[in-house]
């Protein structure tokens, strides 16, 4: 090899790899991106349902904190690449942002496609030669003979370092299809089990009758026994097959340990009133409607599909007059309300999953440069690494911040290893 410049080559072209290509042309390195498929960002594009959360308007700290797994091993990542530094990232790239809801961060033109673009053209323009469809088989570390190498269409390839920015297994349908884990199995490099995380979660009880029932301003309580592994406020919705919607995807990244049979889900239907406002509402409704039957005394509090759902639970008869019901009866409903159960029974799978749970081992990487400890001139980046967070564009912060890093860190592995 004599190039002028030490050449990187990033395997993937998702929000991770283009990052770290980007970064590691930009640093001066001559720079090779490897796509298996015919385009770049193809699970990017389908983001935030088209829209692409790109991040999230929060401190490092705050992103940390919505880290579920291995926060640790990103505080440095977290620092060196800030949610605002993503944000300042494409706003100078031409793509005006907003601030939603939970602090999600959107395009102005709710189109996930101006992002891609944005991040494409800044990979082309920084000098990165993108080759697609060219599907890397394998990699292969330095050593004092030999220089790292990547495998494609059979031929090896060689250069002063590697990133691998595969990600993970869900959504297969845009490439992630666990190349990387697989390599990086092969050369000795600990991944852990793989799983669906932030996925819709089915549930024991036949939610046919409430699919398509959307509920705002609710909150969601998962519990593991007696202990509360998450809870929160915001939307969710009901399908065929159980609960979906943001909050159930962020308590599925909080019910990976253990067997999903050990958990519980509970929604409070209304949450702005307390155990003693809803009754005295109650009370209220009740006398409003006393001469009403109970199924039809409701639809004031609740929305139309559940209300049969919630009189079932309850166990008072539909068309018993409302006021025949008793103050033990309108209690325990007013309890029913507060703490809705759903009984989990399966995540859907790992293909509908928004990100996968496991990957790379964090103690096999080294936190400041991202280079794989056993593998010296091979770095990892993004969804390839077991880290995950909760929705709300934390998990794209995670592929921008380590991509950054790896793009930076192989970029003076490279320089150094040339300078050797």
């Amino acid at each position: 090899m004599n190039e002028i410049n030490p050449t990187v080559f990033v395997v993937g072209g998702g929000a991770a790899g283009m990052m770290a290509a980007y970064m590691a042309a930009v640093s001066g390195a001559s720079v090779t991106l490897f796509e298996a498929g015919n385009m770049l960002g193809k699970k990017l594009r389908i983001t935030g349902k088209g829209r692409c959360n790109v991040t999230n308007n929060c401190t490092p700290a705050e992103f940390l904190e919505a880290v579920t797994r291995n926060r640790k091993f990103l505080y440095g990542a977290a620092a060196g690449f800030t949610p605002a530094d993503t944000m300042q990232f494409f706003e100078n790239l031409g793509v005006p942002l907003k601030t939603e809801r939970g602090r999600r961060v959107f395009p102005v033109s709710d189109k996930a496609a101006d992002i891609v673009n944005a991040l494409e053209k800044a990979v082309v323009s920084a000098g990165v030669t993108v080759r697609r469809n060219a599907r890397v088989t394998d990699v292969r570390p330095e050593t004092d003979e030999e220089s790292p190498a990547v495998k494609v269409g059979g031929e090896w390839m060689l250069c002063h370092a590697v990133i691998l920015a595969t990600g993970g297994v869900s959504y297969p349908g845009t490439g992630s299809t666990g190349d990387g884990h697989r390599i990086l199995k092969s050369r000795g490099v600990p991944v852990t089990a793989l799983k669906p995380s932030l996925v819709p979660i089915e549930t024991a009880e036949d939610t046919g009758a409430l699919m398509g029932l959307t509920l705002k301003n609710v909150t969601l309580t998962a519990k593991r026994g007696e202990k509360t592994v998450y809870t929160e406020l915001g939307e969710m919705l009901f399908a065929h097959f159980g609960v979906t919607g943001p909050l159930v995807l962020s308590a599925s990244a909080n019910m990976q340990e253990g067997s999903i049979a050990e958990y519980k889900l509970f929604i409070d239907l209304k949450p702005a009133l307390s155990f003693e406002e809803l009754d005295r509402r109650l009370i209220g409704d009740f006398t409003k409607y006393a001469q009403r039957d109970f199924c039809n005394a409701l639809d004031d509090l609740l929305p139309k599909k559940l209300i049969p759902w919630c009189i079932e639970k309850s166990g008072i008869p539909p068309h018993a007059k409302t006021a025949s019901v008793n103050k033990v009866m309108r209690q325990n409903f007013a309890a029913l309300l507060k703490n809705l159960p759903f009984t989990p029974t399966s995540f859907r799978p790992i293909a509908e999953a928004i990100i996968t749970c496991g990957g790379v081992e964090t103690g096999a990487v080294q936190p400041k440069n991202m280079m794989i400890k056993s593998l010296p001139g091979v770095f990892a980046a993004g969804e390839l690494l077991d880290l995950d967070a909760y929705t709300g564009g934390y998990n794209l912060q995670i592929a921008f911040c380590t991509g950054y890093k790896a793009g930076q860190g192989a970029a003076e592995h490279a320089f150094a290893r040339t300078d050797a």
